[in-house]
């Protein structure tokens, strides 16, 4: 079903692999994890079997994840993991990066739109991104993990965003690069793009209900202006 560009009023953004371009560094990660036995690959290239299993941990992560909120397990999860951060496991020096071209999105779009963050990461990191990004002002509400007592893929943190907004979740966008970033979407009764710049793959983005698949979220900015001729 294509977007009806007439109902969307607010816009709600995942963070990692949607404006944080995380799966990329993961994946270089893993490259240098991978380089000592480079031996083993072929043409001595790590590059693509790191991707590939990065992208396919993905929908076994979304299980899990899911199940420890059908449980009630995720609110600690997420709690414990920024306990771990506060206390520096996990963190690392590296510095976040942002998938280009998001920061120029983001500030053509708030002059049209109520903006949010809906991420299941934890409150903790989720605040550091916008902070080293200086991101804030973009946002009228930031829900993380620990916001709602159910996180994504519940709509319950859609919801709450949409209220800070003041629209119906009817009449929210919510971009994301996976799965329950879309099931969230589709079960609050908001419209959905999934993006192909993170974890998601395109068919099970589309199995998920996605209304429209973008190669990149910047590609948000050429898709409202040609369809509501916003002035860039």
């Amino acid at each position: 079903m294509p977007i009806d560009y007439s109902r969307v009023k607010a816009i709600c953004f995942d963070v990692d692999g949607t404006l944080s371009d995380t799966d990329d560094q993961f994946v270089q990660k893993l490259v240098k994890l991978l380089s000592p036995i480079n031996f083993l690959f072929r043409h001595r290239d790590v590059f693509p079997s790191a991707r590939r299993l990065v992208m396919f941990t993905e929908g076994p992560g979304n299980w899990v994840y899911s199940f420890a909120d059908r449980v009630g397990l995720d609110h600690k999860i997420v709690a414990l993991g920024d306990r771990f951060y506060e206390s520096g496991i996990g963190v690392t020096s590296e510095p976040y990066q942002l998938i280009n071209g998001v920061r120029e999105m983001l500030v053509t779009l708030r002059n049209y739109y109520p903006l949010s963050i809906v991420s299941a990461r934890g409150r903790k990191s989720t605040f550091k991104f916008l902070f080293q990004f200086e991101l804030f002002s973009c946002f009228t509400a930031i829900a993380t993990g620990q916001t709602c007592v159910h996180t994504k893929p519940y709509p319950d943190p859609i919801k709450w965003a949409a209220e800070k907004m003041r629209v119906p979740t009817s009449s929210c966008l919510m971009v994301g690069d996976t799965v329950v970033d879309i099931l969230a979407g589709k079960r609050a009764g908001a419209q959905t793009v999934g993006v192909l710049c993170g974890f998601g793959a395109e068919k099970e983005l589309k199995r998920a209900g996605a209304d429209l698949i973008l190669e990149n979220t910047t590609d948000l900015v050429d898709m409202f202006v040609k369809a509501r001729s916003l002035p860039l």
